[in-house]
């Protein structure tokens, strides 16, 4: 059974901007989150959504990201605007019920460069 199924990473310039999508059927009934891993570094936290909607961020992304769901489409997105090269990781979706589950996806990578 899969899980999480994470799309919509690329290579992008400075500035410039991207959508993440997850696939997630536990979406519909778990409070979710983003991760990501920068290469040499630990995943961290990058953005939860509640199941009724809020919102929070890392301080390092706060005000240029933003999560959402589509709850019919089991559908978790995060859309990502004035990237750059820090933001280079590969990002993941999972749940965020007092922490991830130990289930990840295979993750989309993101590279932030010139």
């Amino acid at each position: 059974q899969v899980h999480f199924v994470e799309s919509g990473g690329g290579l992008v310039q400075p500035g410039g901007s991207l959508r993440l999508a997850c696939v997630a059927p536990l979406s519909r009934a778990y409070p979710m989150a983003w991760y990501r891993q920068a290469p040499g570094k630990q995943r961290e936290l990058v953005a939860t959504i509640t199941n009724g909607g809020t919102t929070n961020y890392a301080d390092s992304v706060k005000g240029r990201f933003s999560i959402s769901r589509d709850s019919a489409k089991s559908t978790l997105y995060l859309q990502m605007n004035s990237l750059n090269p820090e933001d280079t990781a590969v990002y993941y979706c999972n749940t965020n019920l007092n922490g991830p589950s130990p289930i990840w996806g295979q993750g989309t990578p993101v590279t932030v460069s010139a």
